[in-house]
């Protein structure tokens, strides 16, 4: 079905994917990554669901745009191209436990995962980031792990849920300059009692929650999958929760400034998006050779 969506022609997911000859889940990441430019849809007054954060469509010129590429639909399925930590191990040539250590060190950052029926998280990364960081990393790729490596592995660190986070949490800060859409994608991650420590106001935070977007879609058979799905999308480490506790605190700030009215209003349609470049959550331990750390909390 197409739609003209702010003067332009746009289609459904469902037929932008198939005019891509993407599979639902190549679609989904691509859009996530940028690699298929969306616009809002619209508010459809679903949980969840409001404003640029909801439902989501794609031009009709973007569609074309990647069909005119070279080696269409290859080249862009390869772009979308994910691989388990054992395909991973592989891709770099180092064995499997060499490949989970670096992951759970942080030096890779997953963009998807699946949680099987025991409750086990599979984590799901692009071939492209692992072939790029084996060629950039080639001192990790074999020898003795970094001593901080170590010392941080030892002590039961592990990134991989914070590194997933910290992506799409920047995917979906890009997708709206709504300042109460903002709020709540940081409230997102949050768990619940520091996110009422933040936002004390009961009507601010059901609006939060009206404003959730969609973090992931991943299907939970079971209460231990269930538990482990929800465990992903939470915060947990002290400075990640200190860092997402800071940067709601002035997203609430912006958000009371620019629309004091939406809190007493909360059907009120949420602004279109304006997609623009957002602050980098992608955190990265300081023992990697890359120049990305932690934010500044000044």
């Amino acid at each position: 079905m197409t739609v003209v969506c702010d003067g332009q022609q746009t289609f459904t997911a469902g037929r932008a994917a198939r005019e891509l000859e993407l599979r639902t889940g190549e679609f989904e990441l691509a859009t996530q990554l940028g690699e298929v430019r969306t616009v809002a849809a619209g508010t459809d007054g679903r949980p969840g669901g409001a404003g640029s954060l909801g439902r989501r469509r794609v031009p009709a010129e973007e569609i074309a745009r990647l069909r005119a590429e070279p080696d269409f639909p290859d080249a862009l399925r390869e772009r979308v191209r994910t691989v388990s930590t054992t395909e991973a191990a592989a891709l770099m040539g180092i064995g499997p436990g060499r490949a989970v250590r670096l992951t759970r060190a942080g030096c890779l950052g997953p963009v998807r995962f699946y949680v099987n029926r025991f409750g086990a998280v599979v984590w799901l990364y692009l071939a492209a980031e692992v072939a790029g960081f084996a060629e950039r990393e080639p001192d990790l790729m074999r020898g003795n792990t970094p001593a901080a490596m170590r010392v941080m592995l030892d002590s039961g660190q592990d990134w991989r849920a914070r590194q997933w986070r910290s992506r799409r949490v920047t995917q979906l800060m890009g997708q709206t300059d709504d300042p109460w859409e903002t709020a709540a994608v940081i409230a997102a991650v949050l768990p619940p009692e520091e996110l009422a420590s933040v936002a004390e106001n009961p009507l601010e935070r059901s609006l939060l929650r009206r404003l959730r977007p969609t973090m992931a879609s991943v299907i939970t058979a079971t209460p231990a999958a269930r538990e482990s799905f929800e465990r992903v999308l939470t915060a947990e480490d002290f400075d990640e929760v200190l860092w997402y506790r800071v940067h709601l605190s002035r997203c609430l700030e912006r958000a009371r400034r620019e629309e004091p009215g939406r809190v007493r209003t909360p059907a009120a349609a949420s602004a279109a998006a304006r997609p623009g470049q957002s602050p980098s959550f992608l955190n990265s331990p300081s023992w990697t050779t890359e120049t990305s750390s932690l934010p500044s909390r000044s």
